[in-house]
């Protein structure tokens, strides 16, 4: 086994999914799966065992017990041969998973989970571990078109080649074509050098596109061979990144993202590109962060 892959359940459909996925990632990856449920109720001092006028397989403890034996029974349905560990771990599910990822290959949730609120696309645990994981985060949404490409995001931005490593190892994976999208407006494409002095602002027709399909080609640089196996469809589109990562996303087998790009401002750890696809991709989305925090042990309860 070569690492392991982490998924937060806690009971929801939503999570059930996650697992699901979780266990075919594992499984690509001949990694170990871990199946963790953040038990919150021994930091509130609530009785965990069962109720005196209850029945005496009761309680709070057994219920998460119980949780956590459906899941790694539904993961092992999914993935027979892949090696499948089980967690109970104090704590709040942010606290808990972000330490998991520390010592994570990949750690999968579901968009929403038992805590979330009436009208919310997203939950705020898929959220924060995306800003903050130390380990790439597979948020899962809607059923995936199974035989579509991975699509990778690309902006161009130093902080985002994590997220193309990522997204070739995926689809190599999956044995899977890469669709590599680069969207750009005259708005956020950087201007080329003036060929004349005298018009600074000018640019010769089709200057713009042109300096797009350089920066994609050049984001990509060296990533094909590492992955030969791999074929890369490279896709530039004039539009909004969101609009057209979204619609993407309707063919995909599986969305892949920095967590900030080019156009982020300073102290976000989560860009609204990936913020957007959280909430309306029509596929999982991946979120790479740019660097990973010094390790740790992945099995505390927080930081």
């Amino acid at each position: 086994m070569s690492g392991v892959v982490v998924v937060g359940v806690d009971g929801s459909e939503s999570s059930t999914s996650a697992v699901e996925a979780a266990a075919r990632e594992a499984r690509a990856r001949g990694a170990t799966l871990r199946v963790v449920h953040a038990f919150l109720w021994p930091s509130l001092h609530v009785p965990l065992g069962p109720s005196p006028v209850g029945p005496s397989e009761g309680g709070l403890r057994r219920l998460a017990e119980d949780l956590l034996t459906e899941a790694v029974q539904r993961a092992t349905a999914t993935a027979p041969d892949v090696r499948v560990e089980q967690a109970l771990v104090t704590g709040e599910p942010l606290t808990v998973l972000e330490a998991q990822s520390r010592g994570a290959e990949l750690v999968v949730v579901g968009s929403r989970g038992m805590g979330g609120f009436v009208g919310l696309l997203v939950g705020s645990t898929a959220v924060h571990l995306a800003a903050h994981g130390a380990c790439p985060v597979l948020v899962v949404r809607e059923q995936s078109a199974a035989d579509g490409p991975v699509v990778l995001g690309v902006d161009g931005s130093p902080a985002a080649d994590r997220a193309v490593d990522f997204a070739f190892a995926e689809a190599e994976l999956r044995k899977a074509p890469l669709v590599a999208l680069h969207a750009w407006t005259n708005w956020n494409a950087p201007l080329p050098a003036p060929q004349d002095a005298s018009e600074p602002y000018a640019n010769p027709p089709g200057a713009l596109a042109s300096e797009e399909e350089r920066l994609l080609y050049e984001a990509l640089a060296g990533h094909q061979e590492r992955y030969p196996g791999v074929v890369v469809e490279h896709k530039v589109v004039r539009g909004g990144t969101r609009e057209a990562l979204i619609e993407a996303s309707r063919s995909a087998q599986l969305m892949v993202v920095g967590s900030r790009g080019r156009g982020g401002f300073t102290g976000l750890l989560l860009g609204s590109v990936s913020q957007a696809l959280l909430h309306h991709a029509h596929c999982p989305v991946a979120v790479v962060r740019a660097t990973r925090p010094a390790s740790g042990t992945g099995t505390g309860t927080g930081e």
